[in-house]
Parts: C-alpha cells; structure tokens; sequence
C-alpha cells in the first residue's frame, strides 16, 4: 500500500487520547489517512460531532497526512478548527451516495460545492444502479485532471467495480483496497493484493487499453488473472477487467471510445452480442444458428 486510512469508527472502545498517539506513533512505515465516519454517512460513530471533530483535530496535531470530513459537515469542522491545520496534513471533504449516481451535471455541481469548502482533495462516491453509471464518474476524473483538481471518484458495489481499477486511467488521486476479503469498507471494495497482483493497478495509466469479460453474473470468473497475466508477461499496457452488464447494447454505446479496447463475452449475453454486432464470421454464425436449433429440439 502506499497510505493506510485509519477508520476509527470501526474500533472498539476507541478513546481518541489514549488510541490515537499509539495509532500515529512516529516513525511509521506508511503515511495515514484518518476516517472517523458517522452513521449517517455510512460509518459506525453515532455520538455527537464535537467529539469526532476533536478526535480528528488530534490526528492532524500528532502527524496525520491526510483527514477526511463529510460535506454536510465540513464549513462546522473547519470554523472548529479556527485555522488550526497543519501544513503538512491534507483534508479530505467527501459526499457519500448510497443509493445512486446523479447525473454528470448534479456531480458537476456537488464537485463545485466541496471545492467551495477549502478541499485539499474532493471525494465523491456513489452507487451504480447500472455499469454505465460509472462513466459518468470517469467524465469527473477527467475535467478534474485537466483542471489540476485532486479528486478521488469512486462508484460502489459489483455494478461500479470497475471504478475502483481504472480510477488511475483517468485522473483518480487514489483508490481504496482492504487488507482481505470480509474486511472491506465499502460495497465491493477488492482487496490490495488483488489491485497489485491481478490488476497490475500500479502500471494503469492515461494511455492503458481497457479489456474486459461482459456478462451477469461474472464476479467468479478467471479471465482476469489469466489475461493480466498474459499482458504483464508480454509487456502490453493493458488491463483486463470483469464488467457486470445489464443491458449489453447500451454498454457498447456508453463504453464505446478507443480507450476500451476489446471485450470478451459470456452468459446471458452471447446471443445479444451477435445482434450488436457489425460484422459475424459466418462460422459464428453457424454456430449460433446450429446452438438455437439444439434449444429448440430440447423443447420439444
């Protein structure tokens, strides 16, 4: 990992005078972000905010690099502060949506309202109902990059996976990986190891092609590690990644730039595949043809 995040929300008994100078002892391997989430943003801390806030003012005063506040909060917890940041401690203002992804404009604007705070670095999640939510996302890393905005843009659970992979492709500041399955702190959250040994993640940049297998379900499948394998071994900057599709033909427009550059495709989706098709070789064509008549005998 390059940073770990400290989710004080999640420990149990946690005293923020006794814990936190033992949490943030110098000299530390790896920089720390501090995250002290409430209930109603999807945490675990459900006191009052003074107490939070003040926990949070602690960590910046003992060294933290970096320290996430909530939008809904963060005017009160900067006025809290009266100017007290460190230099060295970067503050993270974050938005939380479980349910949906707003459209490009609604993120446009809630982008426009964290930057108003005083943002170090803007974070946005948000939830994929569909896999093409999540272009919307990537649209806000990318005028964030051209606009030098430090920004982490993620989209959460299996619809939005691809988000947490490909947020280097285009612009994300960072993305998040638990330390095993079980112990993730978002919907569909994949583990470090996973992003650095499958996902070759430290190698995705602007110029990286996109590959992928359509289907639903496809969480289970192998390709990933077969082909990030393939492409490691041979030197291709690529990456090989799963795509949950719903609706294949509105998929292949959304996602349809040079940048992803192949897809793969599995359960339900075959025979839709071959209608969206501009060209099929006409031995898939027989193929298709001979498989749907073997269907139809059986149901006879």
């Amino acid at each position: 990992a390059d940073l770990a995040e400290l989710r004080l929300d999640r420990l149990a008994g946690f005293a923020p005078r006794r814990d936190l100078p033992a949490l943030l002892a110098k000299p530390r391997t790896l920089p720390a972000l501090v995250t002290y989430r409430p209930k109603w943003e999807g945490g675990e801390y459900e006191g009052d905010d003074e107490p939070r806030f003040e926990a949070l003012q602690l960590a910046m005063e003992l060294g933290a690099e970096y320290v996430d506040i909530e939008l809904k909060v963060a005017d009160k917890f900067i006025k809290f502060m009266s100017g007290k940041k460190p230099e060295n401690c970067k503050l993270i203002v974050s938005s939380h949506n479980y349910d949906n992804t707003p459209s490009a404009e609604e993120l446009a604007s809630l982008l426009a309202q964290i930057q108003a705070t005083g943002a170090d670095i803007v974070k946005i999640a948000t939830t994929a109902t569909e896999i093409v939510d999540v272009s919307r996302m990537f649209q806000i890393l990318v005028h964030c990059q051209e606009k030098q905005v430090p920004i982490i843009g993620l989209v959460m659970n299996d619809r939005g996976f691809i988000s947490r992979v490909l947020c280097p492709k285009f612009g994300g500041y960072l993305t998040f990986g638990s330390l095993e399955k079980g112990k993730e702190s978002a919907p569909s959250q994949p583990t470090a190891a996973d992003l650095i040994n499958v996902y070759n993640i430290r190698q995705i940049g602007p110029d990286t092609k996109v590959f992928g297998i359509i289907g639903n379900p496809v969480g289970h499948s192998k390709s990933p590690i077969l082909h990030n394998e393939a492409f490691r071994s041979v030197g291709l900057n690529a990456v090989y990644v799963p795509f949950l599709v719903d609706d294949l033909a509105k998929f292949l427009s959304t996602y349809s730039s040079p940048d992803f550059a192949g897809f793969s495709c599995t359960i339900p989706h075959k025979e839709a595949a071959v209608r969206c098709c501009d060209e099929v070789d006409p031995i898939a064509r027989v193929i298709s043809s001979s498989l749907l008549l073997l269907l139809h005998s059986l149901d006879c």
